[in-house]
């Protein structure tokens, strides 16, 4: 079969038909599939929206161009119905997890998430899976009948568990759980809806995990070089992307760098879902699983690059860590970031009629460890901007991140 081609419905794809339900119970849609329906929930979730202005690694007001929260999962999502089609998948569960895989970050990326996570650490700490679930499951107030979006069990499972599971089947912690326990919010969801900590998700889950990491090991060099900070001669010191701008140059020898970078992310991502694409078979052909419960059911994940390319895939993120991620440029906005939520967060603590009046709705009720939970949920749904606006309303000063 050519790789752009659809495939037919496979039988280790999620059949809609036979979904698990939702844990509020709702009638049928006439016109569309339980998976789809959960997909176009999140697309107009309040959440969903907030992702415009949410960062990626560079804050919003630093240029038109770079990635947001929203520009990356919908990236995210292409990638994810490419491979979903590929495969013989349900390309409704697997954009849904796609596009929903980020909805409880915080704003100002990843320090966002070690500030809120320090804040937060006598209490349970700060997880952004674990807020994506409160998210759909609590914090969305937009159904008369439910508080979130009532997702099915599929697309709860995929949300909690695209990683990977989280525990054994005796319930101990496994992987990066091991250290410091299953997150408090999924912890206490899964005593009234059970996601079956210990088996992997389906393989629309992991092909939406997988589609993550091809995303934004792309788009961030593609960011990164529009940035400034390493130039495309700089990746050569790869031998994929090396041997791609090699290529490049030899079709286009006078082609400029921007149009060079372009193609390079391109050529990139085109390589990656290859691969992913013909372990994935090679996988399904060993296994041969029936269901996604036998998907389930395996010791590993089913969705997963080459051993090669795993081996080029961590080569471009160390490459990214250290000119990127932990370029001195980044680091100084970050780090005046992370202090921003810190301020904020004490603030809200000490003067909880900060808060909008709906977030204080049964706050007379709550205990320390409550009060603190409400008001990360209230800081981890700010849109950057929404951060900066509120830290200038609160604080004489307030720094630029630029």
């Amino acid at each position: 079969m050519s790789v752009g081609m659809a495939a037919p419905r496979a039988p280790y794809a999620c059949d809609p038909d036979r979904s698990r339900g939702r844990l509020v119970a709702e009638p049928p849609s006439r016109t569309r599939s339980p998976f789809r329906r959960d997909c176009d929930r999140v697309i107009h979730s309040t959440a969903f929206r907030r992702l415009k202005y949410k960062t990626q690694v560079f804050v919003f007001h630093e240029g038109d161009h770079y990635r947001t929260r929203l520009t990356h999962s919908l990236e995210v999502a292409q990638i994810a119905r490419a491979l979903a089609r590929q495969l013989g998948l349900d390309e409704d569960l697997t954009e849904t997890l796609a596009l929903a895989h980020d909805l409880g970050h915080p704003p100002f990326g990843h320090a966002g998430e070690r500030a809120l996570d320090a804040c937060l650490k006598q209490f349970g700490g700060f997880d952004h899976n674990a807020q994506t679930l409160r998210v759909v499951a609590a914090l969305e107030h937009r159904y008369p009948e439910f508080d979130g979006l009532n997702l099915t069990w599929e697309s709860l499972e995929g949300i909690v568990k695209h990683n990977g599971p989280l525990t054994d089947r005796s319930g101990a912690p496994v992987g990066r759980y091991r250290e410091h326990g299953v997150p408090v919010g999924i912890a206490n969801y899964i005593k009234k809806y059970d996601l079956e900590l210990w088996s992997f998700a389906s393989l629309e889950a992991q092909v939406a995990a997988i589609a993550d990491d091809i995303a934004y090991d792309a788009h961030d060099i593609d960011d990164g070089l529009r940035a400034g900070l390493f130039h495309l001669d700089d990746l050569k010191v790869m031998p994929l992307t090396a041997e791609i701008i090699a290529e490049t140059s030899a079709h286009y020898p006078d082609l400029e760098d921007v149009r060079r970078g372009a193609e390079l992310v391109r050529e990139l991502i085109s390589h990656l879902i290859g691969a992913v694409f013909a372990e994935a078979q090679k996988n399904l052909n060993a296994v041969k699983p029936q269901s996604a419960q036998d998907v389930r059911q395996q010791s590993r994940a089913l969705i997963a690059f080459p051993a090669e390319v795993a081996e080029e895939e961590a080569a471009i993120k160390a490459f990214l860590y250290q000119h990127m991620y932990r370029h001195k440029r980044v680091m100084r906005v970050m780090g005046e970031a992370e202090q921003i939520l810190f301020d904020l967060f004490a603030k809200y603590l000490t003067s909880p009629a900060e808060l909008p009046p709906e977030w204080l709705t049964g706050a007379e009720a709550d205990n320390e460890g409550d009060r603190a939970r409400r008001i990360g949920n209230f800081i981890a749904g700010m849109t950057d901007r929404f951060a900066l606006t509120e830290h200038q309303r609160l604080f004489d000063s307030t720094p630029d991140l630029r």
